[in-house]
């Protein structure tokens, strides 16, 4: 199984982006290692050659050791990691639910880093290697009633941004892809941050999720979103940060030609939230 191709291994494959992504990267050549929390389940890409479709829980160390040593076992060398798995929030920060807020840390953040840290030795032998990490838009700046899900991608941002000084002097390149909407993705792997209804927040939440109704009328594809990830990670380019999706580009436009106070105020009113 073992060829001169470059090999990558993906988190998260099973749905969305990270589906879309195995077809790219296989379609152009490289080898894929698809790993996903239930393999098993997997009926499409596990036909795809030289796809390797297996099992990595980002919260389970021993299924992320297992599944970059399946990959060099089957490709004989993994030349780049890209963190895609991951789990939406939304609601009331106040009302935060203890279990959720430690399982979107868990998957979000240090998933991220045990992946991370458990690719490195074999990068640093090879002298070579892209830890490519998909963060989202939020993760430069805020929108309403999501204050866990964008805590964890602030999270990511500054890990990755850190990393990159100890790890392109080792010949490992860095990378984040911060994609606006996705369509079906957002609304379908997403939790309520608790059952806990407070009264004062009521109204608002209300207004905010009529709102966020609307938006979601108007995303990008996840194949879309698949192919720019792909591009910013092949286009050899020493550039660290990515924004993926139109709607990801023009709000970073509206956020740049604003102060905080001004585009505090352009969201809120935006959502229906100012008095």
């Amino acid at each position: 199984m073992e060829t001169s191709n470059k090999t990558v291994l993906i988190t998260g494959t099973s749905t969305g982006i990270g589906k879309s992504l195995v077809k790219i990267f296989q379609s152009n050549g490289w080898n894929v290692i698809a790993t996903m929390r239930k393999p098993e389940n997997e009926t499409e890409l596990n036909k795809l050659s030289n796809v390797l479709v297996t099992e990595l829980d980002v919260t389970k160390q021993t299924t992320i050791d297992s599944a970059i040593t399946k990959g060099i076992e089957a490709f004989g060398k993994i030349d780049a990691l890209i963190n895609n798995a991951g789990i939406g929030m939304m609601g009331i920060a106040e009302a935060s639910n203890e279990a959720l807020m430690q399982r979107i840390f868990d998957v979000n953040v240090f998933g991220v880093i045990r992946t991370t840290k458990s690719i490195l030795p074999h990068m640093r032998t090879n002298k070579s290697g892209l830890i490519l990490n998909v963060t989202s838009i939020v993760g430069i700046f805020t929108l309403p009633y999501q204050g866990l899900y964008h805590a964890t991608k602030h999270a990511v941002e500054g890990f990755t941004g850190s990393i990159q000084y100890e790890l392109k002097p080792l010949g490992i390149d860095v990378k984040l892809v911060e994609p606006g909407g996705v369509e079906t993705e957002f609304a379908n792997n997403i939790s309520l941050t608790g059952d806990n209804e407070i009264a004062d927040y009521t109204e608002g939440l209300s207004k905010y999720m009529g709102t966020i109704n609307n938006l979601l009328q108007n995303l990008s594809s996840s194949e879309s979103i698949a192919q720019e990830i792909y591009e910013a990670a092949t286009d050899n380019k020493d550039q660290l940060r990515y924004l993926a999706g139109d709607d990801a580009r023009q709000f970073m436009e509206v956020r740049k030609s604003m102060d905080d106070k001004t585009f505090y105020e352009t969201i809120a009113n935006q959502f229906g939230l100012l008095s």
